[in-house]
């Protein structure tokens, strides 16, 4: 038998790779005229965050400019995410901008309240979906800055609006829909539960026993722990905020983060990685509502941010190393497929 015929099977990598899903036609058909409308989105964004950032600044500026800042930044990453999402821009953006102007115009308590939710829940889904799948240190950090900086500028519109409500009611409901449209999106974009193999539905059941004990833990300590340990635990947050300026939240150092590293760089071989980064929203959505208190201190809350970000990072890597370790002898001697492709930043996933 020749050598060829005996030989392993390889992959062939001269085939390019395609896209798994069916994208729908561009909007405009003009590339000019597209490029043109994105321009003015990120514009539009890049004003409204840094008039929503001005509100929790020392900056002699007129109260007057927040919540309308919030509603256009509210306005723009609502259009971004939409576009991303391959939904209906008409019907989503046009909601959302009937929402904001309302709340900005008239200063309602609750029409404020819900445009500063609707600001926390797309920032901090915007935030995944926005991001590209990456392999190396470089790539994977650059996406990890954009989608954290995302989420940062939906925290500062939620601040921005100055919405009266009860803190804790308010980031539950954020964090629970902003699970509910990731999840809708990721069943799409991953093919549902059966595009699972048997190794990614472990990686995804692992990380959510990780998240139920990290929750599970804080509430057992804080509730039933013995005074000694609360003391402890007191004592090095205080040391932490006193020293450092910040303290890491378990949350976001441990799963959230982590999970959007994994994530990032599974996606970039199979598309079961969006399932991933279903739990990454748990750490975006809790960026976005880091500011909603009028007692909370920006400075604070940002080094909280960037220690927590900084740990999850150097967490998640070490994770994915493992994830992407090849499974046996036979698939590390195995010609490496060809890198999975996702249309670019600023096209539609579908």
């Amino acid at each position: 038998m020749s050598g060829s015929a005996t030989g392993r099977r390889r992959l062939d990598a001269s085939v390019p790779p395609e896209y798994e899903q069916q994208v729908r036609p561009p909007r405009l058909e003009s590339r000019r005229s597209a490029a043109s409308v994105g321009a003015i989105v990120a514009l539009a964004a890049l004003a409204g965050a840094i008039g929503s950032v001005l509100s929790i600044v020392a900056v002699d500026v007129p109260s007057a400019v927040y919540r309308p800042s919030a509603a256009l930044l509210t306005i723009a990453l609502t259009t971004a995410l939409v576009h991303r999402a391959g939904g209906h821009m008409r019907i989503w953006v046009s909601l959302v901008a009937v929402l904001g102007v309302a709340a900005a115009v008239t200063e309602l308590a609750g029409l404020v309240a819900a445009a500063a939710a609707a600001t926390g829940v797309v920032g901090a889904v915007l935030a995944v979906v926005f991001t590209l799948p990456s392999e190396g240190v470089a790539a994977t950090l650059r996406e990890y800055v954009v989608s954290v900086g995302i989420a940062v500028s939906g925290a500062a519109g939620v601040a921005a609006w100055n919405a009266q409500v009860n803190v804790v009611v308010f980031s539950v409901t954020v964090v629970a829909v902003s699970l509910l449209v990731v999840l809708g999106l990721v069943w799409a974009l991953g093919e549902g539960l059966h595009g699972l193999g048997r190794n990614h539905l472990a990686i995804l059941a692992a990380v959510a026993v990780v998240l139920l004990l990290l929750v599970v833990y804080t509430y057992a300590v804080r509730s039933y722990g013995s005074t000694s340990v609360i003391n402890t635990i007191d004592s090095a947050i205080y040391w932490m905020r006193t020293t450092i300026g910040g303290v890491p939240r378990p949350v976001q150092a441990f799963a959230g983060f982590p999970a959007l590293v994994v994530g990032l760089r599974l996606r970039s071989q199979r598309r079961e990685g969006w399932w991933i980064l279903v739990f990454a929203v748990l750490a975006t959505s809790s960026v976005t509502t880091a500011l909603v208190s009028p007692l909370a201190y920006p400075t604070y809350i940002g080094l909280s941010i960037l220690y927590s970000a900084v740990i999850g990072f150097v967490v998640g890597w070490l994770v994915s190393l493992f994830v992407l370790a090849p499974s046996t002898k036979r698939a590390a001697r195995r010609v490496e497929s060809t890198r999975r492709v996702e249309p670019s930043r600023w096209s539609g996933l579908r």
